[in-house]
């Protein structure tokens, strides 16, 4: 993919979640350091998520946790009600 690409990859994500991460962690004022202590994520994690995206899912809802952006979390996966009401209408049992 190129980097002008509008089509977003799972390397493009978690580089985009990275920024806005450490961009709240500067707007708050508060170190590298003191965001692994405060929020329970290693240092080590939290300095290559910054620089590669790449951090468990357990260590990216304690820095969201943190963050107080849990809720941001909730829509990932779910199920929209006019997604229901497509897949109902090519299911064998309504035929």
């Amino acid at each position: 993919m190129s980097k002008y690409s509008v089509v977003k990859t799972p390397a493009s994500v978690m580089k985009g979640l990275a920024l806005k991460t450490q961009q709240l962690r500067k707007k708050t004022g508060i170190s590298q350091l003191e965001l692994s202590q405060r929020s329970g994520v290693s240092y080590g994690s939290l300095k290559r998520f910054e620089t590669s995206g790449q951090i468990s899912l357990e260590s990216l809802l304690k820095l969201a946790y943190f963050f107080d952006r849990l809720e941001d979390f909730t829509p990932v996966f779910q199920i929209d009600a006019d997604l229901e009401k497509v897949e109902k209408l090519f299911s064998n049992k309504t035929r």
